[in-house]
């Protein structure tokens, strides 16, 4: 026969009381795990996430910038072959990046069945299809971007490149 004393009681809830400190241990190993997992994963992703911004970011600034010199080469015929102020209009579009290299050439569609003079460079025929016997600008600009921390497998540094061809507007 069973004594009053051996009968247990359940506590409010169903759970004993030694059951409910457990797992309020448990509970707490689990949040302390949980930032820990934080703390090692979180700062890694966030820097692999800002090299990503930034090379979107310069991607487009050196993109933009070849744009920027085309605008100012098109302007007319004296334009299209100022270098100096092509490299310069390209630069002051792209202030925020540093090492920026600016090229910029220069080509003209021969007239139909004819030939262009002796120093001036034929532009390809698929520029010339619409618009025979005009100029175009190319600017070409680079820039190298480099990570903030090497990552295994991916290069540290490359080479970003922008490109940008407009027809030079014409003198009336």
């Amino acid at each position: 026969m069973m004594n009053a004393g051996s009968i247990r009681k359940p506590c409010a809830g169903g759970i004993s009381p030694r059951r409910t400190a457990m797992l309020s241990w448990r509970s707490g190993q689990s949040t302390v795990e949980f930032a820990f997992l934080l703390l090692f994963s979180l700062p890694p992703l966030m820097l692999v996430t800002t090299d990503i911004a930034r090379a979107f970011y310069m991607q487009a600034e050196v993109e933009n910038a070849a744009r920027a010199g085309a605008q100012y080469g098109s302007r007319s015929p004296t334009t299209a072959v100022d270098t100096t102020g092509i490299s310069t209009y390209a630069a002051n579009d792209a202030a925020n990046v540093s090492g920026l290299t600016v090229s910029s050439s220069t080509c003209t569609c021969p007239p139909s069945g004819g030939s262009l003079p002796t120093g001036v460079t034929a532009c390809p025929s698929s520029y010339c299809t619409n618009s025979p016997e005009s100029t175009y600008v190319q600017v070409n600009t680079s820039a190298t971007f480099t990570t903030v921390v090497p990552y295994p497998g991916i290069p540290n540094t490359y080479t970003i490149q922008g490109q940008a061809i407009m027809q030079v507007q014409q003198q009336q």
